[in-house]
């Protein structure tokens, strides 16, 4: 299941995105925003975030004006890998070379047709493993010494 969530940057690519899902069958839960009225974009990554710690998610997507706000947030859980992507070359390294688990976009630069591409990218591709893997056994060390 996807974690969904948007500040008011975020909220119309997000709506976009939530009518895909439901085209296409995709299973997603919407953490909010629920409104283009201002908000604070840390209230919904943490929300995300922590549906992914707590295992009601496997994924999570958000999205603000930049992206990179709620990727800051998304990246201070344990176990949450966040990468801002802008393009479907980015977002198929992002998972193949770092298993990226949550993906931010920006609501300001990102068309629905962008976020779509990037999207599926993101969920086709496979995790390359191998050193790869190792690679995210360092940082799983990391966090268990810094995340207390």
């Amino acid at each position: 299941m996807i974690a969904i969530g948007a500040d008011h940057g975020g909220y119309r690519l997000k709506e976009e995105i939530k009518k895909y899902f439901e085209e296409n069958s995709i299973e997603y839960e919407d953490y909010g925003t629920y409104s283009e009225e201002r908000t604070d974009y840390p209230i919904y990554a943490k929300k995300v975030a922590e549906a992914m710690v707590n295992g009601s998610a496997d994924k999570g997507i958000l999205i603000c004006r930049s992206g990179y706000g709620m990727t800051v947030v998304a990246n201070k859980f344990k176990g949450v890998r966040a990468a801002s992507v802008t393009s479907v070359a980015y977002a198929k390294a992002a998972k193949a070379d770092d298993d990226i688990n949550l993906l931010t976009l920006s609501g300001d630069n990102t068309t629905i047709k962008e976020a779509i591409e990037m999207i599926n990218a993101w969920l086709e591709t496979e995790f390359k493993g191998g050193r790869y893997k190792e690679r995210l056994d360092m940082l799983e060390k990391i966090e268990n010494e810094n995340m207390k």
